[in-house]
């Protein structure tokens, strides 16, 4: 899939679920109730163990998108792309690894935070800017502060989304949300209750969707 076709893929479902977990087993299950949940866009970050094979295992399904996030380097970002991800995304603004995956035609939502490294990552390629963290700095009302400094550029929120708040961000001009553990819950994992994974994603998307 190209990137443009990614980006709108993100665009319609508005929503990236992050994923954090402490198993491989974990993170399948995670990806899997986010998906029953109807969503189906994820983002499985580097800090899962065997992240990279829970990556090769999502991408042999069609059903969702599947993004590598907390990429760190260009090494990294080569062995997520071989293993299936179709978009990456890195905490900071890392020039090489926004180079690697600009030549390999891949999305990259690479981290920024101040309007001059929003500004700078758009330059140098990248069609989305992954505001992180977001919540520290006044949620939607900063969001909407950027994109009317700077209009063409698209943004991704992260850090301090919620079910109150994800509605706002998306009316504040985001093109989508990145929520972490508000949606694929700790506890949830721990304790086996997928169900509350699904139910937590099916209220996002109905947030978003109004």
């Amino acid at each position: 899939m190209n990137p443009r076709a990614v980006l709108d893929r993100i665009r319609d479902e508005r929503i990236i679920p992050v994923v954090r977990a402490p198993s491989p087993e974990l993170a399948m299950r995670a990806a899997e109730a986010v998906c029953a949940g109807g969503i189906s866009v994820i983002e499985i970050t580097m800090t899962v163990p065997g992240a990279i094979e829970v990556i090769r295992e999502l991408a042999r399904s069609a059903q969702m998108l599947i993004g590598a996030g907390t990429v760190l380097d260009v090494a990294t970002a080569g062995e997520c792309v071989a293993a299936g991800a179709q978009f990456l995304v890195t905490p900071g603004l890392d020039f090489p690894t926004l180079k690697f995956a600009n030549d390999a035609g891949i999305l990259t939502v690479p981290g920024a935070l101040s309007p001059a490294d929003v500004l700078t990552a758009w330059r140098n390629g990248a069609a989305i800017a992954k505001i992180f963290p977001c919540g520290n700095l006044g949620g939607p009302s900063y969001i909407q502060t950027l994109k009317a400094a700077l209009p063409p550029i698209e943004m991704v929120p992260t850090g301090g989304v919620s079910l109150a708040n994800a509605a706002e961000f998306i009316a504040a001009g985001s093109l989508a949300v990145g929520v972490g553990g508000e949606l694929a819950s700790p506890r949830a994992l721990a304790s086996g209750d997928l169900g509350s994974i699904a139910h937590a994603a099916r209220q996002f998307k109905a947030a978003v969707a109004a």
